[in-house]
């Protein structure tokens, strides 16, 4: 590329390497090698993966805010990005608790004693709970994004015909990408959740919780889908639309002139739509 990459390319590359990271068939050499960290390293793999989604919907959402002056720096989101981090080391810390001490003793676990069953029933209700509020805080980052995207809309009509429907499918494109955002973002959190109640062997009298092959196979599939779909739209566009984009301009007034740029005001940019934004308001 002519430009250095955005921050969400970036985000989205390194995104991609950790899914290729948790895609990698390790568990093939247990065939021939003895290798007792597995489980322990397939879960320091799923936690990475953990990470990177996490902080890569916040920074998506907020890449995508068109009122926000600061776009693409990471200390932007410093505030969003932290808590992720710390719950991560938090989670490492507990899984390290059970699997660090079974590299020793593969019969240990932390729920043979009453203080460390309590302790791990805690941390788990903790951590579902957290799921929860991030999932209710990328929703509401979500609505703002549509709301603002809305609110850009009524500068469509003064465009030429050509430029006015490709800009339309592009926005509606995105909204359709943001719905799928929600959804995975919901069944990833509903993942997570059932996962740590089935680690813990949580029970409720005669009722437990049994997650199946089929399961896990959906939820990595719908992770590969996502990741994959997200490279090939925001890849860099070599596209050019000739004389419409000269031609943008026609019928409007010096006033009412619109820049159409990315969300982080590179008009050469991944998401070259999504801001809709006056003179006035660039000012």
């Amino acid at each position: 590329m002519t430009r250095p990459p955005v921050l969400l390319e970036k985000v989205i590359f390194t995104l991609g390497i950790s899914m290729t990271f948790i895609n990698i068939p390790v568990e093939w050499f247990s065939i021939g090698f003895n290798w007792t960290w597995m489980l322990l390293f397939g879960d320091i793999r799923q936690g990475i993966f953990y990470v990177m989604l996490l902080s890569f919907w916040i920074i998506f959402c907020g890449e995508h805010m068109m009122d926000q002056s600061e776009r693409n720096r990471i200390s932007v989101y410093w505030k969003q990005v932290g808590p992720i981090a710390f719950g991560s080391c938090c989670l490492f810390v507990f899984d390290m608790c059970e699997r660090g001490v079974q590299l020793k003793n593969p019969f240990y676990s932390i729920w043979t004693t009453d203080v460390g069953a309590n302790l791990a029933m805690a941390f788990i209700i903790v951590a579902g709970i957290c799921a929860c509020l991030y999932f209710l805080f990328l929703c509401f980052m979500v609505y703002q994004v549509f709301r603002n995207i809305s609110g850009k809309q009524s500068s469509l009509p003064a465009m030429c015909k050509a430029r006015r429907l490709h800009y339309e499918g592009l926005i509606f494109r995105f909204k359709f990408l943001m719905i799928v955002t929600l959804a995975c973002a919901a069944l990833t959190t509903v993942f997570f959740i059932t996962t740590q109640v089935s680690e813990g062997n949580w029970k409720w009298g005669d009722f437990s919780i049994e997650l199946s092959s089929a399961f896990f196979t959906g939820i990595y599939g719908m992770w590969n889908l996502y990741v994959f779909a997200l490279m090939f739209l925001y890849a860099p566009s070599h596209k050019n639309y000739g004389d419409d984009q000269k031609n943008g301009r026609d019928g409007m007034s010096s006033g009412e002139e619109l820049q159409l740029t990315t969300t982080i005001t590179h008009a050469d940019g991944p998401t070259e739509l999504y801001r809709l934004a006056g003179k006035e308001s660039q000012e």
